[in-house]
């Protein structure tokens, strides 16, 4: 677990927010997110219960619905329109969590990140690290003043494109690390969401997130480290992490910047995209 909240640290513990829940400058987002076809919906989850004080950000609804893609990042002024809405605003300190481990909160974190609001981090072990540390928990949504001003700072140099990751495959410039399980990085398994070819991407190289995690959080940095050198994953070089629907592959970025390579980027289509019959991308098995 990882004690402070610092610039070069993007996870907090459980500990750390207990004695920091009140303070004037921290903000809690409850970032809960389930895969298509679960029986319950992040919004009821944070309905039944949350962190005291802990606003509900939505990455479906904090999205280009413009698209016909999962969750895709928002235009800069919508993203701005909707954390202000939830009483975020510049000066405030963003931790962010989730009920279904690092699901959502690492892609929530990534997202204030690429909006250019650096101090944010997410709760290691997640809504189960809070509850086992015996923080109390809310079912009424909190008082907040809404419409703060939040500067937006886009960077670029932390999402790609399909075309992006095409080129980083063709040309050797940057690795190419797929999140999602061994089975469907083999091809083995249909995936979730239908009409998309199976395998993965010419090139990539397969680390699922769960090996990064150990009851529900972060293992040891020096485990971690171990993890994507066994994988051979160079954290020297730069790297773009890519999944199903760019969720996961932000836990993949979360560790990464826990072990100081601060700026991988996110492909924000990954598979939900590349997958696409039509999409140009080719496709191995195996």
């Amino acid at each position: 677990m990882v004690a402070h909240f610092t610039p070069d640290k993007p996870v907090v513990s459980a500990d750390w927010l207990k004695s920091h829940l009140t303070a004037p400058d921290v903000r809690m987002l409850d970032c809960t997110y389930f895969m298509p076809g679960s029986p319950q919906t992040g919004r009821q989850a944070y309905d039944a219960h949350h962190i005291p004080g802990a606003r509900f950000f939505d990455i479906d609804d904090v999205a280009d619905t413009t698209v016909n893609l999962p969750h895709m990042l928002p235009p800069p002024e919508k993203f701005s329109s909707r954390v202000r809405r939830l009483g975020l605003g510049d000066g405030h300190r963003v931790i962010c969590y989730d009920q279904n481990g690092f699901l959502a909160s690492a892609r929530v974190w990534w997202m204030f990140r690429i909006m250019g609001h650096a101090d944010v981090a997410v709760l290691d072990g997640g809504f189960e690290a809070w509850r086992t540390a015996g923080g109390e928990v809310e079912d009424l949504p909190p008082h907040f003043v809404a419409d703060r001003h939040f500067t937006v700072r886009p960077r670029r140099d932390i999402v790609r494109t399909l075309d992006q990751v095409q080129h980083a495959l063709e040309t050797g410039s940057a690795q190419v690390v797929d999140a999602r399980s061994a089975p469907r990085f083999r091809g083995e398994v249909e995936e979730p969401r239908p009409g998309l070819r199976k395998g993965h991407m010419p090139g990539a190289i397969s680390v699922p997130f769960g090996d990064l995690l150990a009851n529900g959080a972060f293992k040891p940095e020096a485990d971690l480290r171990a993890v994507f050198e066994k994988a051979g994953v160079d954290l020297s070089k730069p790297i773009t992490n890519t999944c199903g629907s760019g969720v996961t592959a932000a836990i993949l970025t979360l560790a990464q910047s826990l072990l100081g390579h601060d700026d991988a980027a996110v492909y924000d289509g990954s598979w939900s995209e590349w997958g696409l019959p039509n999409s140009g991308g080719g496709v191995e098995t195996g």
